[in-house]
């Protein structure tokens, strides 16, 4: 019986999947009938023919906005149902630098696994999404009058999960644990129906890409070799899909952005870090090990200001200025400047701190807005990114990042990687720093908080057990743990993260609250200052008695502080094969980040150090190399070893941030090139994993002066040939009357290895003094064969200017 009614379900959906369904008939003539019943009103009322034009238009709007995301589904649906090593095969020239033909036979046998595992996985889905992902979404909607959200029907389908690339990490690994990055991407046919307010709709053509990592830990001599499981998705991941039945009304742009939006919080929250997704295979081991939080480090950052940002407000003589803020976004943690009203140079001056946990592979993403009240709708000004990893490793980044996306604007980050101590010794350097900072905002320490269960809660309503959650509280930063239902004994075993000002006087707060009735059945108040005299700074499984509660009721908690640390740039402790080792410098004292001397002129986007005799240092060829890949820096170390000057600065004098120490040795060249024009230094690199062409406009020497009167303004233009696409142009700015101009600027283009090698980069040299005179504008020209170049590694060179090209070439 089961089974017959097992293949009636299965040719009911297959049915409405594969053919035509009564009641898609009936709504598609629902609609006719309706619009026929509209258009005769209307003639009836004689009401104003604009009561049918504006539904039209937004009708034709609609469609055309579902077709082309309907287009951009069915590709990536195609590509899921592919052979995984044709798949594979046709993109390896834009997979990631770790992935070799014999990982495509290791990534097909995994997806070969995931097909055969992928029903037993649709069971596993099904319970997170009901348990978890569904009341959150419901508590979501609610904020925007959207009431009885709840799912319905949830099957994935038969197109499994595909892995399109795996890494394993074997450097700076613990002997404890098996780290691995994969690529994954699911676009299968899923068919997820839900109810909200009493409208039935549905979600078909989801899609999810992203970076997953997975830790296997602790590794044990007892079957399954490994402890547990932690997943997470370093980044937010991609998420689309589409919405089907009665919520099919709401799929329109800007409208159905709600619930993506929603939806995107939640898998955030879940399993994008900080947020990790614990699974235990052996119970013997304890909760703690998998779910206790263990941040790596603190990003501090400070949004300095912008400039030549794009004018998107329209005023009355056209074009006015822009009203930007600022979003700093690293994993599901996300951060907000404040709005500068009418100017493309804002000076945001914003501070913010976040907490990594795996410096490797995460990226700090910065997109700037400009704030619209009228229409509601912010208007992009641009995005960068900047690799964690490239800030740890040199403990201090002071750079100018170029905006992707638009035609012009740069944005000024300083930032310091701070490292965690379990020494009460660091905690007065600590608070020493934040005031010279003279920001009361910024944390001397982190607090690790487990919240494993409590015991014993009195009952919220007479005869009925309550709905228990913890809410944990620390200055102004708020986190709640899950609902346990129907319990006096919940047990939780999740744990969070604080930033802490003060460790003598800041106080956590925790509340044991009841679902249904919001009432508290209990509180417990930890004075930080109680774990300075605990050894390591921690307390582990400490049960507390409960305030204002049942007369054994016990809150069961681990606790953990640390103090923020600066380092300074850390050594490379797994160099690569072949290379040579340098000797070791003598040490010198890491300078101090300071507000003053972070605020730097708008116009010039690089820092300049005096020397200083008395404390000299070099840094070597291998901490030139391993500078901050993220390709966005206004400076690119060159691969040669040059000088740098580091000073102290006198008692009361703010010193200067180490990485304004960091720019190139001045070079000259006595040569004007071969044909007499001129010659342009640039530094030119390809980051493989961010699939960027990163270009450094470094400096010109040797312009030639016609006439001594009309000293020339010149600035550099760049194509990416042989399109010359109007979004290929980058330029810098205008220096006036030199034929010596120095820029250090940055710039970037998105381009896959396999585009890399059809492309050629044209520079060219144009003063601005010559669009008004007999002769071209253009003073020389540099066209790079960029197939020919070996990009792996910043490659730094002097180029020849050429007379102009002609414009066919």
């Amino acid at each position: 019986m089961a089974g017959a009614s097992k293949e009636k379900d299965e040719s009911f959906v297959q049915k409405r999947i594969g053919g035509t369904s009564i009641l898609s008939v009936l709504y598609s003539f629902a609609k006719k009938i309706g619009t026929v019943a509209i258009v005769y009103l209307i003639g009836y009322f004689e009401l104003s023919v604009a009561w049918l034009i504006g539904p039209v238009i937004l009708s034709v709007i609609r469609d055309e906005w579902k077709k082309e995301n309907e287009l951009r589904r069915n590709v990536a649906k195609a590509a899921a149902m592919c052979n995984e090593k044709e798949v594979i095969l046709a993109r390896v020239d834009d997979l990631p630098s770790w992935v070799f033909f014999p990982d495509v036979e290791r990534v097909e046998w995994l997806n070969r696994i995931l097909r055969q595992v992928w029903p037993n996985v649709n069971h596993y889905a099904k319970t997170i999404i009901k348990e978890t992902i569904e009341p959150n979404v419901r508590t979501s909607l609610e904020a925007y009058k959207l009431n009885g959200f709840r799912f319905e029907r949830m099957i994935l389908g038969s197109i499994p999960l595909r892995i399109g690339g795996v890494k394993v990490y074997d450097r700076n690994v613990s002997r404890n644990e098996i780290i691995m990055d994969m690529d994954i991407f699911y676009a299968g046919d899923c068919d997820i129906s839900f109810t909200i307010g009493g409208i039935k709709g549905g979600i078909k053509d989801f899609q999810i890409h992203g970076m997953m990592r997975v830790v296997m830990k602790p590794l044990i001599s007892s079957m399954p070799l490994v402890g547990g499981l932690q997943v997470f998705f370093l980044n937010n991941p991609t998420i689309d899909f589409n919405l089907v039945g009665m919520a099919d009304l709401l799929d329109m742009p800007g409208l159905s952005d709600i619930l993506r939006r929603i939806i995107v919080e939640q898998v955030a929250r879940m399993m994008v870090l900080p947020n990790k997704l614990p699974i235990i295979l052996s119970d013997e081991i304890p909760a703690t090990m998998l779910k206790m939080p263990e941040p790596e480090g603190v990003l501090r950052v400070h949004v300095v200001e912008a400039k030549q940002l794009m004018k998107m407000d329209i005023g009355v003589l056209g074009k006015g200025k822009s009203d930007p803020y600022a979003i700093i976004t690293v994993g599901a943690q996300e951060f907000r400047t404040q709005t500068i009203d009418n100017t493309v140079n804002p000076k945001w001056d914003y501070w913010c701190e976040s907490i990594v946990f795996e410096s490797r592979g995460q990226i700090l993403e910065l997109q700037v807005f400009d704030a619209d009240d009228i229409s509601k709708k912010d208007e992009n000004l641009g995005r960068a990114t900047v690799d964690v990893s490239g800030v740890a490793k040199n403990g201090q980044v002071d750079l100018w990042v170029t905006l992707e996306g638009v035609k012009s604007g740069m944005v000024h980050l300083r930032m310091t990687w701070l490292t965690l101590s379990s020494s009460l010794a660091d905690l007065k350097a600590a608070i020493a720093e934040t005031q010279l900072l003279r920001l009361t905002s910024m944390s001397t320490g982190l607090l690790m908080v487990f919240v494993d269960s409590a015991k014993n809660l009195p009952n919220a309503r007479p005869t009925k057990k309550p709905d228990p959650y913890v809410q944990l509280s620390l200055g102004k930063q708020q986190e709640i743990t899950n609902v346990q239902y129907r319990t006096g004994d919940p047990v939780f075993e999740q744990g969070f993260t604080f930033l802490v000002n003060n460790p003598d006087s800041d106080t956590l707060h925790l509340k044991v609250m009841d679902q249904k009735t919001t009432q508290e059945i209990g509180y417990f108040v930890f004075n930080l200052i109680s774990l300075v005299d605990k050894p390591d700074l921690q307390v582990d499984s400490q049960p507390y008695r409960l305030i204002k509660s049942g007369p054994d009721s016990k809150i069961n908690i681990s606790l953990q502080m640390r103090i923020l640390k600066y380092e300074g740039p850390k050594e490379d402790k797994d160099e690569e094969e072949g290379e040579e080792k340098e000797s070791q410098e003598e040490p010198t004292e890491p300078a101090t980040l300071t507000r003053g001397s972070s605020v730097k002129k708008p116009d010039s986007p690089t820092n300049t150090v005096p020397p200083a005799p008395d404390s000299p240092a070099r840094i070597s060829k291998q901490e030139s190399k391993d500078s901050v890949q993220s390709g966005s820096s206004s400076s690119i170390q060159q691969p040669v070893e040059e000088l740098i000057t580091i000073t102290k600065a006198p008692p009361g004098v703010d010193s200067p941030p180490l990485g304004d120490l960091r720019n190139r040795a001045p070079s000259s060249t006595s040569s004007a090139g071969e044909a007499g024009l001129g010659r342009i230094q640039l530094t030119l690199r390809y980051s493989v994993q961010r699939q960027r062409l990163v270009v450094v406009v470094h400096k010109i020497a040797n312009l030639p002066l016609r006439d001594p009167t009309n000293i020339p303004d010149p600035y550099v233009k760049l194509y990416l040939l042989p399109e010359r696409a109007k979004d290929s142009k980058r330029k810098t700015e205008t220096m006036k009357d030199n034929c010596n101009p120095v820029y250090d600027e940055t710039f970037e283009y998105i381009l896959s290895q396999g585009e890399l090698n059809t492309r050629h980069l044209e520079v060219s040299v144009v003063t601005r003094k010559g669009w008004f005179s007999s002769q071209s504008p253009v003073m020389g020209q540099a066209v790079i064969n960029l197939g020919e170049q070996d990009l792996s590694k910043a490659m730094t060179c002097w180029f020849d200017l050429q007379p102009e090209s002609p414009r066919d070439v």
